[in-house]
């Protein structure tokens, strides 16, 4: 399984995330953010966290407007893979690729510490993994993880099972606790909490390697 992690100045968990898709057992290639094309025969893309062109504008907005991101989209739409964490998640949203928008912490800090979250669904190569209502504990570290979309789009979300990960105690003030969602064909997942920062016994915790893991193994074998 080829994995493909985007590099725009100032991420900083692009190595992490390549790492994790490495021990899972994938080939990795980093992709510059100027590149106009990613490798060839990606099976998923990873867009990591860190403060993409140093959050000026919208975070994530200055990033989704990367030659790279072009392809990135057109992967998504051609029924491609896409995970995006933190800062790759406000990626995804300002590209249109996820649904709503991320806002600043409704308590206007940086909050950077373990969380619980909860598996609202496993129907999707990236939560299989896990088990229905399974609480995992995933690091966060952001200064605009509040998660928000309107009343429509929240009905639509929950409606769909596209709501992939709840917090148990929000920490940021999201709307319905959202900490990541699913795209409609349920092939690109936005998450706020880093899974790549709890894949091995070292970082504290493995409860973000069962979706790498998963992720390899499902897409190794389609």
């Amino acid at each position: 399984m080829h994995a493909a992690v985007i590099v725009f100045p100032g991420s900083n968990c692009d190595r992490d995330m390549a790492v994790a898709f490495e021990k899972a057992g994938a080939k990795v290639s980093m992709v510059w953010h100027k590149d106009t094309a990613l490798p060839k025969d990606v099976d998923i893309i990873g867009v990591p966290g860190g403060f993409s062109f140093g959050d000026y504008l919208r975070c994530g907005a200055i990033a989704a407007n990367s030659p790279i991101c072009q392809s990135v989209v057109a992967h998504a739409e051609r029924g491609g893979y896409v995970l995006g964490i933190c800062n790759g998640f406000q990626v995804l949203t300002e590209t249109g690729l996820l649904p709503g928008v991320l806002l600043r912490n409704v308590n206007l800090k940086y909050i950077c510490k373990p969380v619980r979250l909860r598996v609202e669904t496993t129907d999707s190569a990236f939560t299989a993994g896990y088990q229905p209502a399974q609480e995992i504990t995933v690091p966060i570290a952001h200064h605009d993880g509040n998660y928000f979309a309107d009343a429509e789009t929240l009905k639509r979300l929950h409606g769909e099972a596209r709501v992939a990960f709840t917090y148990c105690d929000n920490p940021n003030g999201s709307v319905d606790d959202i900490a990541g969602v699913l795209s409609q064909n349920r092939r690109v997942l936005g998450m706020m909490p880093h899974p790549e920062r709890m894949a091995e016994p070292l970082q504290g915790g493995t409860d973000g390697a069962a979706m790498f893991r998963t992720l390899v193994d499902q897409l190794a074998e389609a």
